[in-house]
């Protein structure tokens, strides 16, 4: 039997680009994804609704090209000082 992750591996490596088309608020969630806050929190401390936070979760696992939040996660986590980096250079 064979798992999920001998199937599909995941490298967290994305480009500079990738993470640039990402908008300041993405970045920002994409931060707290790292942290691994649920959406109900994230939207407390961002002060927006829930439904606005997954609409923002959506967004980030399209435009970073992976399979779920959990992988976006992963990929902020991996790029965690870059994507502050790049909401200050914005």
């Amino acid at each position: 039997m064979t798992t999920a992750a001998e199937t599909r591996p995941f490298d967290a490596s994305v480009d500079v680009a990738t993470l640039a088309r990402l908008t300041d608020r993405e970045r920002e969630v994409l931060r707290c994804l790292a942290k691994g806050e649920t959406n109900r929190v994230l939207a407390r401390r961002l002060g927006i609704a829930e439904r606005t936070v997954r609409a923002h979760v959506t967004s980030i696992v399209r435009k970073l090209g992976v399979g779920s939040r959990f992988e976006a996660g992963l990929v902020a986590f991996q790029h965690y000082e870059a994507l502050a980096v790049e909401a200050i250079a914005s």
